[in-house]
C-alpha cells in the first residue's frame, strides 16, 4: 500500500513539472519565476506609467492631447463600472476595474505590436504577459478576492447565506460556481490570446506577405474585446456579491 501511495505521489509530482516550450527563469531565493513574463509585465507597467505622467504633468481646465485621451479612457471605465456595480457603490471599485482593463488591454496590444522575438533570451522568448497562464490565473484570483471582499465588507458573515438561497439543495452548485468563475476568466483570456498569436505566427511562416496583416488587425480588435470582457465580468461579479442575487 505504501508503495502504491509513493508511486501515485511521484506520478502527480511528475505531472506538475510538465511544461510547454522553454522558459527563462530567475532564481529568487528558493523560488523560480518566469523571467520573460516579469520583463514584459514591467514593460506594460512602464507604458501605463509613462502615459499617466505624460497626461498629468501639465493639467489644463480644458483638456487637450494626452490629457484629453486619458480623461476619455477614465470616463469609459467609470461608465463601465457604474453600469455593472450600480450608482451607489461603484466609485471605490473604479481603480480596480480600470487597472484590470488597462493592464490586459496594453498587454494584449503589446503582444501584437511589439516585435518581442527580436530580443533574444538564453531560453524561451518574450511574449505578451497574458500569453502566460500564470498571469491570467493571477488576474482571475485577484478578481475572486475582490468580489469576496466586496460581499463580506458590505454584508459581513451574512454574505455566506447566498449559498443556501433559494434552497439549501443548491449549496454544492453555488459553491462550485465560485470555483468556475476564476477558471472561466483565466482560461478564456489565456486561450484567446494564445490562439491569436499562434494563428498569426503560422500564417507568417506560410504566407509572409499580405495575408497576415488583416489577421493582425483582427487580433488587435479581439484583444481589445477580451480586455473589455474581463473587466466587465470582474465588475459584474463585484456588483453581484454586494447585491446578493444571481
Amino acid at each position: 500500500m505504501l508503495d502504491i501511495i509513493k508511486t501515485s505521489n511521484n506520478y502527480f509530482y511528475n505531472i506538475s513539472n510538465v511544461e510547454v516550450g522553454q522558459h527563462f527563469y530567475w532564481q529568487l531565493g528558493n523560488f523560480q519565476v518566469h523571467a520573460q513574463v516579469l520583463i514584459t509585465s514591467w514593460v506594460v507597467v512602464g507604458i501605463l506609467l509613462g502615459l499617466a505622467i505624460l497626461a498629468t504633468r501639465n493639467l489644463q481646465s480644458i483638456p487637450t492631447g494626452a490629457q484629453n485621451f486619458v480623461e476619455y479612457v477614465l470616463e469609459f471605465i467609470r461608465d463601465l463600472t457604474r453600469t455593472q456595480i450600480g450608482e451607489d457603490e461603484y466609485r471605490p471599485w473604479v481603480p480596480f476595474v480600470g487597472t484590470m482593463f488597462l493592464f490586459i488591454f496594453v498587454s494584449n496590444w503589446a503582444g501584437a505590436l511589439i516585435p518581442w522575438r527580436v530580443f533574444e533570451l538564453p531560453h524561451g522568448e518574450l511574449a505578451a504577459p497574458t500569453n502566460d497562464i500564470n498571469t491570467t490565473v493571477a488576474l482571475a484570483l485577484l478578481t475572486s478576492i475582490a468580489y469576496f471582499y466586496a460581499g463580506l465588507n458590505k454584508k459581513g458573515l451574512s454574505y455566506f447565506a447566498k449559498y443556501i438561497q433559494p434552497t439549501p439543495v443548491l449549496l454544492p452548485i453555488n459553491i462550485l460556481e465560485d470555483f468556475t468563475k476564476p477558471l472561466s476568466l483565466s482560461f478564456r483570456l489565456f486561450g484567446n490570446i494564445l490562439a491569436d498569436e499562434l494563428v498569426v505566427a503560422v500564417l507568417i511562416s506560410l504566407v509572409p506577405l499580405v495575408i497576415p496583416i488583416p489577421m493582425m488587425f483582427l487580433g488587435l480588435f479581439t484583444s481589445a474585446i477580451q480586455a473589455l470582457i474581463f473587466a466587465t465580468l470582474a465588475a459584474a461579479y463585484i456588483g453581484e456579491s454586494m447585491e446578493g442575487h444571481h
